[in-house]
């Protein structure tokens, strides 16, 4: 390679990346908004989960004055914006004038302010009284009309882009320093490419076996693990791991591939998906995806073990299901058992093992040890 080269590729890239932008009112994007000229998908809104603290310092920016970084939109083919990134700040402002939909059509319960260290007469202030009515918990028109005034950038990713450039400039906008898990980013990249797709595989992960099966913690589940866990279920057979690939990028190029499965394959993944979670919860109980210790099963749900063990008997789920069921259960007993003080498994799971080799070693150990 050479730097010909670098220039080459640089002048190929700018080209799939046409924008524009300008500064806006708060009130105008609210306007947009109303008319329909600035829309939310319903299952990326899902994702409006800012705590009211963090909703009432962002009001306060706006009224002192402090800049607040620029949102991003998509133009459509008709001139409709589609909001790329931006959500939990355009989101807050809209349940603050009453504007806010909900992912279903109805508006948005009304946003009460809390109290800051620099103005704690915040706390309690709405946006108006019931029925427009005077309240002195509400702002006054002078306030009303300073937040509406407030400006923000906004940038345009034009319809003239790439295609796949809104996916790639909101998953760079929404790593590194963001509070969005790497789950919670692929999931709206997921919405954007194929809102089906993401709510059919957000119903794969309420089956019961898989819920009683993947135990996660409430934070984990916020942060979108359990469709993570869905995600390299069907990632790991239908978009084979490259060794060496960062396991994130990997999980990233595989759900944008998986987005565009047919109908018949979603059926397809969805009966197999149900039959592994069943046969491994009949066969183990719900705390198959934990360490066993001789005795019993212990700690925490353990995603190594899920990787191997759910991958491996998916891959051979025509030998297992040729097994007598009584048979059947005792085999899987034993493998899921032992499969905990494998040499392979030990060496390749646990505190400091990178996830690359993680992911290298235990996808064909766990083939390996459910063929029989």
């Amino acid at each position: 390679m050479s730097v010909q080269d670098l220039q080459s590729q640089l002048n190929t890239a700018r080209r799939q990346v046409v924008t524009d932008g300008y500064d806006m009112s708060l009130g105008e994007i609210a306007s947009l908004y109303r008319n329909k000229e600035l829309v939310i998908d319903p299952n990326y809104q899902r994702l409006f989960r800012w705590e009211e603290s963090q909703k009432t310092r962002f009001i306060e920016s706006i009224l002192l004055g402090i800049p607040v970084p620029p949102v991003f939109v998509f133009q459509r083919e008709n001139g409709v914006w589609e909001l790329i990134d931006g959500l939990q700040r355009i989101s807050t402002v809209l349940q603050l004038t009453g504007d806010l939909l909900t992912p279903e059509g109805a508006p948005y319960e009304r946003l009460v302010l809390g109290g800051t260290n620099l103005l704690p007469a915040l706390a309690g202030m709405k946006w108006e009284g019931a029925d427009g009515t005077e309240d002195d918990e509400a702002f006054n028109v002078a306030l009303q009309l300073e937040i509406k005034r407030a400006r923000m950038r906004v940038e345009i990713l034009r319809k003239e882009s790439d295609q796949d450039t809104k996916f790639e400039l909101f998953q760079r906008l929404n790593t590194g320093g963001s509070k969005l898990s790497e789950q919670e980013v692929r999931n709206s990249v997921l919405v954007m490419i194929n809102p089906e797709f993401f709510a059919w595989m957000a119903r794969l992960t309420e089956i019961e076996s898989f819920r009683e099966t993947v135990q996660l913690t409430d934070s984990q589940r916020r942060q979108q693990q359990h469709v993570e866990m869905a995600l390299r279920f069907i990632a790991y057979r239908r978009h084979p791991y490259a060794r060496g690939l960062d396991v994130n990028e990997y999980l990233d190029d595989a759900a944008r591939k998986l987005a565009h499965l047919t109908a018949a394959e979603m059926e397809e993944e969805r009966d197999l998906f149900r039959w592994v979670f069943d046969t491994l919860r009949s066969a183990e109980g719900p705390d198959v995806f934990k360490r066993w210790d001789g005795e019993r099963h212990t700690g925490k749900f353990l995603i190594s073990g899920f990787d191997a063990i759910a991958f491996g008997v998916a891959l051979n789920r025509r030998a297992i299901e040729d097994m007598e069921p009584e048979a059947r259960e005792a085999w899987l007993t034993q493998r899921v058992r032992s499969l905990w003080s494998e040499p392979r498994y030990v060496n390749n799971s646990g505190m400091g093992v990178r996830g690359t080799t993680r992911l290298t070693h235990l996808l064909p150990f766990g083939r390996d040890h459910f063929s029989g």
